[in-house]
């Protein structure tokens, strides 16, 4: 008991011993943290080991499972040879036992479905997903105004959209329309769709106040590593967007954890690193810590890495160059310890160990620590099937998500107009004065209704504003708004949607 004392502390997660006992400090926990270290040395285990103890203090979990092995915290551990040996070096008394786990899947095969709509995902996230160019990615942020501007909320990859005004090429539509095949190839059909996730079930507490970790099952999905990488991002933003501020409370609302975190910022433009910089910098404050895993502490840009606190490392192989540098990058981070060759450490420590560094009461980091991190007291690996069905039967979402609402979207409502607009090609029909339409092929959906209004007349961007903004507002303001600031800006400060850093909606 006197064990279980010493590692057990209300303000604080116990991570494991070095000359003492190493903590990471509730009230400071959103101050986010690195998880690193190569293949193969514990960084999994180490995850599993925080989860636990964020959840006993309260604090919902979010994680992704990229290999099935985090699922073993939702059953009881078992004694093995490696725990009962490290938890009797650090003193630790294993209390083995399960966790409150709430498990999801994109796919909705290892986990309850996960689903979002296009509108809430947003131009820049999609456009990241679909890996288009700049000038697509403009297009597609026309499309998302107009469908704004129409009232049509897309729901699903179906409702793929542009604009009826301006120079847009059927070229441009047929790239980002093949670009959507592609993605809808990878499986992203299913997770655009209805009913979306409310960020509250990711935030759950038990009736005894222990945090639900949700477990996301990442084996499939990581075989769309880009769609892996935007979803969490999207999620980081939905939690940044609907939270309040909360400044620093006595425990996060949340703690996330992004494994394989080099997928995120592999290839990313300029443009979108600025806004995850962005959102790891503020969504501290509303009370989420943000815990990138990944195996090489370059992955992590420096804009990003200077916030990340809490710190722990794993050990690194130094074969190559590049590893070499990544080893003297990782020393580097760390405040010295006179008594620790921080760099030839890294390379030396065993399964299992790392060199830890957390924030003090004062938020400064502690000096760096050579540490033996203290084993589960869930299962370490994957459970079975029927364990994982079992445990998504008795969870608190369970008949929530599973089954698919397809209520009326976009792509419904412009499939009756354009067949309206065929059976009557009068101005009435067609919402237009000039000539009547003539319908053109370009693959359906919005894009194809949109291509076929080419007929319509145009006004020029100052009628469209002050039509749009007066129209919408119906009062004076609005109209002022947006003749004094032009174009489509205009008219989105003139409607009830804004969107947000990421280009998801806000109900204002």
């Amino acid at each position: 008991m006197a064990k279980r004392k010493a590692t057990m502390r209300a303000d604080s997660g116990y991570l494991g011993k070095s000359v003492k006992p190493e903590f990471i400090y509730l009230r400071l926990a959103n101050r986010h943290g690195l998880i690193t270290g190569a293949t193969g040395t514990g960084k999994t285990v180490t995850l599993q080991g925080l989860a636990e103890g964020f959840s006993d203090q309260g604090v919902p979990v979010f994680c992704a499972d990229v290999k099935g092995d985090l699922s073993g915290v939702a059953e009881r551990g078992e004694p093995k040879p490696w725990i009962e040996a490290r938890a009797k070096e650090i003193g630790y008394t294993v209390e083995y036992r399960t966790y409150p786990v709430i498990f999801w899947d994109l796919f909705g095969k290892q986990g309850h479905p996960i689903r979002t709509t296009v509108s809430e995902m947003g131009p820049l996230l999609l456009s990241r997903l679909m890996d288009l160019s700049e000038a697509q990615e403009g297009v597609l942020n026309i499309g998302f105004k107009i469908a704004d501007d129409e009232n049509l909320l897309l729901l699903e990859l179906k409702d793929e959209l542009t604009v009826d005004y301006g120079n847009v090429t059927k070229a441009s539509v047929g790239s980002i329309q093949r670009s959507l095949l592609v993605l809808e190839q990878q499986g992203a059909d299913l997770f655009f769709g209805e009913p979306a996730l409310q960020i509250s079930d990711l935030m759950r507490t038990t009736r005894d106040g222990q945090g639900y970790i949700s477990v996301l099952s990442a084996e499939r999905l990581m075989q769309s590593p880009r769609l892996y990488a935007t979803f969490l991002l999207f999620l980081l933003s939905e939690l940044f967007e609907k939270l309040s501020e909360v400044g620093d409370p006595d425990k996060p609302k949340l703690v996330f954890f992004f494994d394989e975190a080099h997928l995120l910022f592999r290839d990313a433009p300029k443009a979108l690193l600025e806004k995850v910089e962005q959102v790891v910098r503020l969504i501290r404050s509303k009370g989420v810590g943000v815990y990138f895993v990944t195996q090489n502490p370059l992955d992590i840009p420096d804009a990003v890495s200077r916030q990340l606190g809490n710190r722990v490392q794993h050990a690194l192989r130094a074969f190559t160059p590049l590893e070499q540098k990544a080893v003297k990058a990782a020393a580097e981070t760390f405040r010295k310890n006179p008594g620790i060759d921080t760099q030839r450490a890294i390379m030396e420590l065993g399964t299992g160990e790392a060199l830890v560094s957390t924030l003090d009461l004062k938020g400064q980091p502690t000096i760096v620590e050579r540490t033996l991190i203290h084993p589960p007291n869930s299962r370490v690996g994957p459970i079975s099937d029927a364990e994982r069905e079992a445990a998504m039967a008795a969870d608190p979402v369970r008949g929530q998500y599973d089954e698919r609402v397809d209520r009326e979207s976009a792509f419904e409502i412009l499939q009756k107009r354009t067949a309206a607009r065929v059976s009557d090609p009068s101005p009435t029909a067609s919402g237009s004065k000039s000539e009547p339409v003539k319908e053109e092929s370009s693959g359906g959906g919005i894009f194809g209704w949109v291509l076929g209004m080419g007929s319509r007349r145009r006004l020029t961007t100052s009628q469209k504003v002050a039509r749009e903004v007066t129209r919408r507002t119906g009062n004076e303001i609005g109209a002022a708004i947006g003749k004094s600031i032009g174009g489509k800006t205009g008219e989105s400060l003139g409607r009830s949607i804004a969107r947000g850093v990421l280009g998801g909606i806000l109900k204002r």
